[in-house]
């Protein structure tokens, strides 16, 4: 006698949810909306946004599912909604049919680059002349929803989600795990939120506060606003085809410490409001963290300035060799951009040589800390394994000793560290494999020509939601020559980068779906 299998997700509770997040996030576009009749463009994109937002989202709430949400169903929600969410976000480029974004692939990469802070752009032309305001600012504020995460902002403003909403931050947010800064995770989840919210309005207002103040006479109030939007969550869009270039020394030196607050764990931050700015100082991550900003952006800073990292002419930029603050300043903005996977541009790398960028590439797989909004590795999942390496050593001298590994004064479990080590060995696999795959795809798309080098930035870029890489996919063009099938798969990249690879990959096992 066979016994039949018996099915362990209650699938109908996370459509439910999924329906109503997509209601939720359906009053997005209408701040577009807002600024198209502002700037007198065509409302209409962002009009039918909103009725298909919420339309959709009305229909899978009626799915009925009034169960509670489990550990299972919290991953299916996570994996979902992050699919869900980009394709409806696709509904403005495609209604416009304006640029290459008007193909479906297309504006399905765009999307899907936005939401998970990637950066990557498949646009042939950036500017308000060829888009419009409007559409260039939902690009902008789609990288700025999904920074924090949807369903962190959904537990913070959905009752409903308070219950099962640890649960569904800790697949969601970026890193090991959410530290509960509250008794209550929604207070917890709004306390994150404010506090993104507050350093974005900072960072607008220093931008404007520099137009105004004359040193930066492009940063108009629209590039301020539109570029605080994709600095706090990582993302790295610009209203600018040149990106941060396009704008002065002093908006590029004012826009490095963002990137470096938007890569911190913004629950530190919490604990400075709160009195305790100790917290933040003595934080073994967030000193590791500044380390490795500090000493890989030496690095490369002093490669620039002896010449020896510059490959081409850089006349927009000026001369960088020999001239202390341009290499200072063009190496550590380029560090902190990839560190913190923002993914902005004072320059175009592929002005440099393969030496630098081959330092540069590194970087791609440093990523911020953990609790903030970049992507990648995840510098305290570096701090840990270099622990565990030394721990091994040390035991295997002194096979007796019980030595645990601490971060900070906090020791660390085995299993956090076995977590460690399959989640890295994991993201290294997927990177070699995409590596492979798309360096082949190459040879069938002419457009593309894709070294080595190039071809591992590729996939980096989007594995680790990073936004541009070398050589075709370089900071000043686009991901546009690739085929439909590179894109579709790079969609895929992105989407598993976001959500750190383990909670996609496990909804795919039998095991989740079964007993």
């Amino acid at each position: 006698m066979v016994r039949a299998q018996t099915e362990y997700v209650d699938s109908r509770v996370t459509i439910t949810y999924v329906g109503t997040i997509l209601k939720f996030i359906g009053v997005a576009p209408s701040f577009p909306l807002v600024v198209a009749l502002y700037y007198g463009e065509d409302p209409l994109p962002f009009a039918a946004a909103i009725v298909v937002m919420i339309g959709i989202g009305g229909l899978l709430e009626r799915v009925g599912g009034d169960g509670e949400l489990g550990n299972r169903e919290a991953f299916l929600l996570v994996s979902l909604a992050w699919v869900a969410v980009p394709l409806v976000g696709t509904v403005p480029y495609l209604v416009a049919g304006t640029g290459t974004v008007a193909a479906p692939v297309n504006a399905l990469f765009e999307s899907m680059s936005g939401f998970t802070t990637t950066g990557a752009t498949v646009l042939g032309e950036i500017s308000v002349e060829r888009h419009g305001h409007a559409m260039l600012l939902w690009r902008q504020l789609t990288q700025w929803i999904g920074g924090m995460g949807i369903l962190v902002l959904m537990v913070a403003i959905l009752p409903e989600l308070s219950v099962g909403g640890a649960q569904v931050i800790d697949q969601e947010a970026p890193g090991l795990s959410l530290e509960k800064l509250t008794p209550r995770i929604q207070e917890t989840a709004r306390a994150l939120w404010r506090i993104y919210a507050g350093f974005t309005v900072l960072a607008a207002a220093v931008y404007y506060g520099l137009y105004l103040g004359g040193v930066a006479p492009n940063m108009d109030l629209y590039n301020a606003v539109a570029h605080a939007l994709t600095t706090m969550p990582t993302g790295g869009f610009s209203p600018e085809a040149r990106s941060v270039e396009a704008f002065s020394p002093a908006v590029q030196w004012a826009v490095m410490p963002f990137m470096l607050v938007a890569g911190t764990n913004f629950a530190l931050f919490w604990y400075v409001l709160e009195g305790e700015p100790r917290r933040l100082i003595d934080n073994a991550e967030f000193r590791s963290y500044l380390l490795a900003v500090v000493g890989v952006g030496a690095v490369v800073s002093a490669t620039l300035y002896a010449g020896v990292g510059i490959a081409g002419s850089t006349p927009a930029v000026g001369v960088i060799p020999g001239n202390v603050e341009n290499a200072l300043r063009q190496g550590l903005f380029q560090v902190i951009a990839i560190v913190t996977t923002t993914g902005y541009a004072s320059m175009d790398v592929n002005a440099w040589d393969a030496s630098a960028q081959t330092i540069l590439l590194f970087a791609y797989f440093l990523g911020g800390s953990a609790g903030s909004a970049a992507g990648s590795i995840k510098i305290v999942r570096w701090v840990l394994i270099e622990k565990s390496i030394g721990r091994s050593l040390f035991t295997s001298v002194h096979p007796k000793a019980v030595k645990p590994v601490r971060l900070g004064t906090e020791p660390v479990d085995d299993g956090t560290i076995r977590d460690v080590f399959v989640f890295v060995l994991l993201f290294l696999v997927l990177f070699v494999l995409s590596t492979v795959l798309l360096y082949l795809d190459s040879f069938r798309t002419p457009e593309v020509s894709l070294s080595g080098l190039d071809a591992m930035s590729v996939a980096i870029a989007t594995l680790g939601n990073v936004g541009p890489g070398f050589g075709v996919v370089g900071p000043m063009n686009s991901f546009l020559p690739f085929s439909d099938v590179a894109k579709l798969y790079m969609i895929l990249l992105m989407w598993i980068g976001r959500l750190e690879v383990l909670s996609v990959l496990v909804i795919f096992t039998p095991s989740f779906w079964r007993w």
